[in-house]
């Protein structure tokens, strides 16, 4: 992934520019053999949402290392049509030669995805099709019983989608009409070979066969024995081969991207929290831990790199820096709390990288890309409002509280003895030790404190007086002699 500090440079030029996409074949590619370069990426067991993440992996690796040719390695039961519908979206990006091979099964929504590449091939034994599309029991042992009305309304809205797909790479229309509305049947060149209420499957010798005038396959291009076989059919024997590997991470980014806003709103809590009572180390572990999960999130799936974690940090840092060392200088906190959304935002747009040699830096965003984001950011802001609220309600009372912020890593004393101290020094008067701007340190008696003025710059040795308390901090006032 690109740094975030390389897009934004980029930004205007990116919006003109029509960057070199590579081959869309291998008979017109220009590279060398052995400097050619294949992705290859598992599509295994059942389509579920884990596999968005692989998939996505998959093809910005295909696009950030200018591979020639995206191979999806296929045995699937099928699963979620939704699921199905990003996928295909997400092998539109790769905007090189794709194909995809049906290792031994490419059922329902295997089928769809599929056609959503350029070729398919099949292994000997393996097949394609049914499918129809489905609704779940809610025991989950079967499909479930919907009226007729219902179920032709989602097979037209299955089969207008798929069909948009396939008809863009070039795949017979009756076949995958076929393979999802059993009602449709399939006759070509008066020979039967699905009839209507029957839903269309094919074998990989079925597949190939050749029909119409002139003669075209019927959806697979060739029975080839292993992925080896196919890449040398292709043209990529000797290419450089980019294996994309199952990590387990993706099931973990699931999951957190499901309780992302959760994680939000723990997490700016806990910072909240750990600002209000400094030294209470507690709330601030907790929410920098969330953060954590928020932002692991979003790397599990694909989309974010890194340079958000760190564009977050220095967000935090600044703000850290106004509260506690030069505290009324707006305009720390303000860039740091811009920099804190921003990275929280980014963090879950998917950005994807430019095609085609040159600095590779990833491509400018659409406004799509941002509604999913910023609605879990609405949500966390109103939850962490919320929470906030009901903690300063209920956790003062609790003595879980008391004991977390009665003592410190510094030795910091209980908040009823900080309140008796701060009232004991209102009134006191003591002198700058450095120059108030506003923030700075000023001696009384023997006690050195962290002082701030009312947003006046009081010079170095000022006579000053206490006249309230910001956190930790003292209000001070200039003593006129």
């Amino acid at each position: 992934m690109r740094t975030c500090l390389a897009w934004l440079l980029s930004a205007v030029t990116l919006l003109g520019a029509d960057p070199a996409l590579p081959s869309s074949s291998p008979s017109n590619a220009t590279v060398s053999p052995a400097s050619k370069k294949v992705c290859i990426i598992p599509l295994r067991d059942e389509i579920a949402e884990p596999l968005i993440y692989v998939i996505r992996r998959g093809v910005k690796t295909a696009i950030d290392q200018q591979a020639d040719l995206l191979v999806i390695n296929m045995d699937t039961p099928g699963g979620e049509l939704g699921t199905t519908s990003k996928i295909t979206e997400i092998l539109e990006q790769f905007k090189g030669e794709t194909a995809t091979y049906v290792n031994r099964h490419a059922f329902s929504a295997g089928a769809f995805v599929a056609v959503a590449t350029k070729r398919i091939y099949m292994a000997p034994g393996s097949v394609i099709g049914a499918a129809a599309p489905w609704v779940p029991a809610a025991d989950g042992t079967g499909p479930a019983v919907i009226s007729d009305t219902y179920e032709k309304k989602m097979t037209s809205a299955v089969r207008a989608m798929v069909r948009a797909t396939a008809e863009k790479n070039g795949y017979n229309l009756q076949v995958v009409d076929a393979m999802i509305d059993k009602t449709r049947g399939l006759t070509i060149d008066g020979k039967v070979i699905a009839k209507e209420g029957e839903i269309l499957t094919l074998t990989n010798t079925e597949a190939e066969k050749e029909y119409g005038n002139p003669p075209a396959k019927l959806i697979s291009s060739g029975t080839v024995e292993s992925l080896d076989q196919l890449l040398s059919q292709l043209g990529y024997g000797n290419a450089t081969r980019i294996a994309i590997e199952v990590t387990g991470l993706e099931k973990l980014g699931s999951w957190l991207n499901t309780i992302s806003p959760l994680l939000l709103i723990i997490g700016m809590i806990g910072l909240y929290l750990e600002f209000k009572t400094p030294g209470a180390s507690v709330f601030g572990i907790v929410g920098v831990c969330a953060f954590v999960l928020y932002f692991l999130g979003g790397y599990a799936a694909g989309i974010s790199g890194f340079e958000w974690v760190v564009l977050f940090i220095i967000g935090i840092a600044l703000i850290a820096v106004e509260l506690f060392v030069y505290p009324g200088t707006l305009a720390l906190g303000i860039g740091g709390a811009v920099l804190v959304l921003i990275s929280i935002v980014m963090a879950m747009v998917d950005l994807y990288p430019n095609p085609g040699p040159g600095i590779g830096l990833p491509r400018l965003p659409t406004f799509d890309a941002f509604q999913l984001p910023l609605q879990q950011l609405v949500i966390a802001m109103a939850g962490t409002g919320v929470g906030v609220w009901l903690l300063s309600r209920i956790l003062p009372k609790t003595t879980i509280y008391q004991s977390v912020i009665s003592t410190s890593a510094s030795g910091m004393q209980s908040e009823v003895k900080q309140e008796e101290q701060r009232s004991a020094r209102l009134g006191q008067t003591g002198r700058a030790l450095s120059l108030l701007r506003p923030g700075g340190k000023a001696q009384f008696g023997e006690e050195i404190l962290d002082v701030m003025s009312q947003g006046e710059l009081l010079p170095k040795g000022t006579t000053v007086r206490i006249i309230g308390f910001s956190g930790t901090e003292a209000i001070v006032e200039a003593v006129k002699s």
